[in-house]
């Protein structure tokens, strides 16, 4: 193999290598050698096939494969002899008048990772927000549970619905004339102001008694999972054949037994310890966020162009699907367009920030254990039905890409809380809206991308805790953060707040509770084809 450098410039690299036809043949050789004691032809006997048939029967595929093979480890062995880091997977193109018997020359392009210089961990100075939990937010969400958990009691006959309440109806949708198909089902429980039916569904069921029928006019969104359904008018015939009203049980010990507990402080202690989980989850959040802002005031290096365009082509992919959401998408889209060099901006410092994270976990010895990996493939398997689980399992174990994608988030969090150690940390109490407010003020877009041992350079979520994305942002990825794999712990949403505090309480009540809650059936509105659950 010979090798020739045409291009070093800045991290940029390109190389012409020469390989053998002597080399490619030796291969083919190699693997008649192999296969030939296992082939059966007529005439012969087992074992027996002479290499010139073997080679007259499979020559072209053989030469094929020998071919890759040669390539695959050539560039494997540049990589090696030239101590290079590759950014991305590596370009490579083969001479268009390449002829098997004859010498191969290939072209190679990648960019490499930048040379950093070790980066200082000392002189790290966070504020730590903390917030106390207050009794009053602990009696709200047992309230909240007590609201779930309530019996439903029937209206008396004249009772005109109102919202709050839950109705017993059946329905039969039409598109013109036609009922189309989904679009009828009995005895759906719905609650009116829960968002379970299309808009305009449950605010037109207002007002009215048991025993009435009536037919509402509504148009499904044209963002409807049925294609046949999105953007049309169509009307519901509805029949109430009751209305029901949550009786909210009183908060006391009984209550709290019914839900498999002690007594009413051993729930509330339930409920202040997920509180707290929040508070830390949010102040970790902040303290994040300041730390990544301090390193990148002090670290700045040219980071690989292709690495930053797949960072922002992720950012901006998702910008796209999130504009199509708003109330006017032709004016986010070009509010986004006006805004694309701020985007590709956010998209370099996430490489950069993620570059500098592996780099200090590498040089400080930072790796996820053997039993930290196989805890979260097992973790990631429960995603998947029982008979999927084991072959995700294998795949991950296999695939490397795949088990640096899976490792990622936690040798990024690990990364985070080396760096917190070793910062001077000062404490400050706050209330958990001035906590709220400091990180949405805090202007933070998307967090890194770690990159080294523990990341296969595929291009995930990866959010910096940086600039606010805007408006149509990925929902402004920060806020995406459980889903994203690099994501912080915490919820960074500010708005909806409260309703995960009320999932939350749900979740105590649903594990403390000694039999399982009557589940709200699905409206016509978020089936694919209007159906009922």
């Amino acid at each position: 193999m010979q090798t020739v450098e045409t291009l070093n410039e800045g991290l940029k690299r390109a190389y012409t290598v020469t390989i053998t036809s002597k080399d490619i043949d030796a291969r083919v050789e190699k693997e008649v050698a192999a296969i030939a004691p296992q082939m059966r032809m007529p005439g012969f006997r087992p074992g027996k096939v002479p290499a010139n048939l073997v080679k007259k029967m499979h020559g072209e595929s053989l030469q094929r494969d020998a071919l890759n093979n040669s390539i695959q480890d050539s560039i494997q062995k540049l990589i090696a002899d030239q101590k290079l880091r590759p950014a991305m997977q590596p370009s490579v193109e083969l001479d268009e008048n390449f002829e098997f018997g004859k010498d191969a020359e290939i072209k190679v392009a990648l960019e490499v990772l930048p040379e950093i210089a070790a980066p200082s961990v000392e002189g790290l100075k966070l504020e730590r927000l903390t917030v106390e939990v207050a009794d009053a937010q602990v009696d709200e969400a047992a309230g909240r549970i007590a609201t779930q958990q309530g019996a439903l009691e029937e209206h008396a006959a004249s009772h005109k619905a109102k919202d709050g309440d839950t109705l017993t109806i059946d329905f039969v949708g039409k598109i013109g004339d036609e009922a189309f198909e989904g679009g009828s089902a009995e005895d759906v429980k719905l609650k009116i102001g829960s968002g379970q039916f299309i808009p305009g569904f449950e605010e037109q069921l207002t007002g009215v008694k048991k025993g009435d029928e009536k037919t509402i006019t509504v148009t499904f969104p044209e963002d409807y999972g049925a294609a046949h359904l999105a953007g049309k008018e169509a009307t519901f015939d509805i029949t109430v054949k009751s209305i029901l009203n949550a009786d909210k049980p009183k908060l006391d010990d009984d209550f709290a037994k019914s839900l498999g507990l002690e007594g009413l402080d051993q729930l509330k202690e339930l409920l202040k310890g997920q509180i707290e989980q929040e508070h830390n989850g949010l102040t970790r959040t902040y303290m994040k966020r300041k730390l990544l802002d301090q390193l990148a005031a002090a670290h700045d290096f040219d980071v690989p162009p292709s690495m930053v365009e797949a960072e922002f082509n992720q950012i901006w992919a998702q910008l796209q699907h999130e504009a199509t959401h708003e109330e006017d998408p032709e004016a986010a889209l070009a509010e986004m367009e006006a805004e694309k060099e701020d985007y590709r901006g956010i998209a370099v410092r996430r490489v950069r920030l993620g570059l500098l994270l592996s780099e200090i976990g590498q040089a400080n010895g930072v790796v996820v254990s053997d039993q930290e990996m196989n805890r979260l493939i097992m973790q990631a398997a429960q995603q998947y039905s029982p008979q999927d689980r084991e072959r995700f399992v294998q795949y991950v174990r296999q695939d490397p890409m795949a088990a640096a994608q899976l490792r990622a988030p936690l040798y990024e969090d690990k990364v985070v809380d080396f760096l917190f150690e070793k910062a001077e940390i000062t404490d400050r109490a706050v209330s958990r809206e001035e906590l709220e407010a400091a990180i949405e003020a805090e202007d933070g877009d998307l967090k890194p991308h770690v990159h080294g041992p523990d990341c296969g350079h595929d291009h995930h979520d990866h959010d910096h805790g940086e600039k606010k994305a805007k408006k149509a942002a990925p929902k402004k990825k920060a806020d995406a953060e459980e889903a994203a794999p690099a994501a912080e712990e915490a919820p960074a949403k500010k708005a909806p707040a409260k309703k995960a505090a009320a999932k939350k309480d749900e979740a105590v009540a649903e594990e403390a509770a000694a039999e399982d809650k009557p589940k709200a059936k699905k409206a016509p509105a978020k089936k694919a084809a209007a159906k009922a659950e």
